[in-house]
């Protein structure tokens, strides 16, 4: 009887060796709840009821359990490193093919697989709720839940149909015309001789594709004030790639703006914006119409040239950028137009016994 006392005392004392090597091994596991082992001693069966005359037979594992009080949090560099403070689980659900149900944990490092999906190390997707276009949630439970997917892309490709610029156009500016010239050729504008045109702005624009185009406009000056007339005019050529934009009536023949300035620098034409016509993008099918609208901050002063605005109503597809997971749980993807999505938000499980989970 004896020896059974000791020997029990012996496999006892294995267990809790055991129990203090895991916990050991595992001090850097993110998420990780140390276990202790507790102990029951053992009576031995006996007719006599007598407290004072009972022999204990030795002791018996009782149990092995989780201390779940909160840890430690340390800051990384992914976005994706998330940690619960209080109580409550990560929901994580397997694979269909590897048969791994849904699993909790208290993990939070997590990481993105070859198909877009957030996964933990063992490759689990973390669960979210669904959410609409602000965030807020439109079904929760635990069948409500999906996996946290990231997308490539986000929005739809638009179109610029509206071009705004402001600028100046230095006052002192010479006439390209009137520059001396050393052959026999008379003045003509050629986008590829700087020594024709006075300066020249460009503007990032779209097609109905989302692909980016560029949308350059070279100003030319075409004359000054005189004592009978004290307007300036500046001929605008606009080009796409190597396509020459027409804002005239005459397919045939592409005519550049005439912009006028008044004495005091004003711009007085054009007043509305000017539509071109005949474009067509690279690989389409159908003419798109741009508007150039200079509007009523362009100017021509004496100082040097200056574009000192530009916009269009065009945007391409985004391109995923980076990841955010606010203190809420929503999780914000941004993408490259701009745009920003939320993805879902993340669930989060309580038990009143978390003691009772079985670790996997």
């Amino acid at each position: 009887m004896s020896f059974f006392t000791s020997l029990s005392g012996l496999q006892a004392a294995q267990t809790d060796m055991s129990t203090i090597s895991h916990n050991l091994s595992n001090v850097s596991t993110n998420g990780f709840k140390k276990s202790v082992t507790q102990f029951a001693d053992v009576i031995a069966s006996t007719a006599n009821s007598n407290p004072t005359q009972m022999v204990g037979s030795g002791t018996v594992v009782k149990a092995v359990r989780q201390q779940f009080s909160q840890g430690g949090f340390t800051q990384s560099s992914s976005a994706l490193d998330v940690a619960i403070s209080g109580d409550g689980f990560f929901i994580v659900k397997g694979d269909e093919k590897s048969g791994n149900g849904v699993a909790f944990t208290r993990n939070g490092s997590f990481q993105v697989n070859a198909e877009r999906y957030v996964t933990d190390a063992q490759g689990n997707k973390l669960q979210v709720y669904p959410v609409d276009g602000s965030g807020a949630v439109v079904a929760t439970g635990l069948g409500s839940t999906v996996s946290l997917r990231l997308p490539q892309t986000s929005g739809t490709p638009e179109a610029t149909e509206n071009v705004k610029m402001s600028l100046n156009l230095n006052a002192t500016s010479a006439i390209p015309s009137q520059a001396a010239r050393f052959d026999d050729t008379d003045y003509a504008f050629d986008r590829f001789d700087p020594g024709t045109y006075n300066q020249s702005a460009q503007t990032t624009i779209y097609d109905a594709n989302g692909n980016a185009l560029t949308l350059t406009n070279y100003f030319v000056r075409e004359s000054k004030p005189t004592t009978d007339d004290a307007t300036s005019t500046w001929k605008v050529y606009s080009f796409i790639g190597d396509q020459q934009l027409n804002s005239g009536t005459d397919p045939e023949v592409s005519t550049p703006i005439t912009m006028t300035f008044d004495s005091t620098g004003k711009l007085s034409t054009p007043s509305t914006p000017t539509t071109f016509s005949g474009f067509l993008a690279p690989g389409a099918t159908s003419e798109q119409v741009i508007k150039l609208d200079f509007g009523n901050s362009t100017t021509q002063v004496s100082s040097p040239f200056s574009l000192n605005s530009s916009s269009q109503d065009g945007s391409a597809v985004g391109q995923i950028e980076g990841v955010t997971i606010g203190e809420d749980g929503t999780v914000m993807a941004s993408f490259s137009n701009g745009d920003s999505q939320a993805l879902g938000k993340v669930v989060l499980a309580t038990f009143s016994n978390a003691a009772g989970l079985r670790q996997l």
